[in-house]
């Protein structure tokens, strides 16, 4: 007798027949129950075979067990703010309101030289004794991007070590009036910036009057 029997004694045959009915109920359920599992299995078994079949033969790599993985760390953030206000200061560093006319030596290219500077170093750049480095070209730019451009590249010209430059400002063929917009403005940044000690206009082969040669302090790999 089996557990179900024994939890259900028998009084009188009248209680036979329902008794007969609950058991075949719970034999019933229990097929139910194995037939479930069994088809389970069965999925199981199938999706099994089906990823080995797709994936082909495998194989553990050799020392995986020894192999330690690294999380790599975030990049630092870009400092976006800092950023936009060093182009800021740039651009208030350098006026438009600044009067060039009187350091301008009265020639008729209006060459500069720094205060302290003989006239030789003006005689030179026009004669083309420096090897003219590095040019900025400022085509195509409006005022504020030129004068960011400008002092951006004077200041990395002079960090990097490099002593003559040229700065194309254009003959303004194309302004209104055939009116150099940038050439004045450019005479006028320049002179602010204290990494420049002189320039002149260029010769005819390196630009004429739409560029000017610069000769920057002694830098850091000068």
């Amino acid at each position: 007798m089996n557990a179900a029997q024994r939890a259900l004694p028998v009084r009188s045959f009248a209680e036979l027949k329902p008794l007969r009915r609950r058991l075949a109920e719970a034999a019933a359920q229990e097929a139910e129950r194995a037939r479930a599992q069994a088809e389970a299995e069965r999925r199981a078994q199938r999706e099994r075979q089906l990823f080995a079949h797709a994936v082909g033969p495998v194989q553990p790599l050799k020392g995986q067990g020894a192999r330690h993985w690294h999380v790599a760390e975030p990049p630092e953030p870009i400092p976006v703010q800092r950023q936009l206000d060093e182009a800021r200061v740039l651009r208030e560093a350098l006026s438009d309101e600044f009067d060039v006319s009187t350091l301008l030596d009265v020639d008729d290219q209006l060459s500069y030289r720094r205060s302290g500077m003989g006239l030789d170093v003006t005689r030179k750049l026009r004669s083309g004794a420096w090897s003219i480095q590095r040019q900025l070209d400022l085509h195509g730019l409006r005022t504020d991007e030129a004068r960011e451009a400008l002092a951006e590249f004077i200041r990395l010209a002079h960090r990097t070590g490099l002593r003559c430059v040229r700065i194309i400002h254009g003959k303004g063929l194309g302004s209104p009036g055939k009116t150099p917009v940038l050439k004045g403005r450019v005479q006028r940044w320049l002179v602010q910036k204290k990494e420049v000690l002189a320039f002149v206009q260029a010769r005819p082969a390196d630009g004429g009057a739409g560029a000017l040669v610069v000769l920057l302090q002694p830098g850091r790999r000068s």
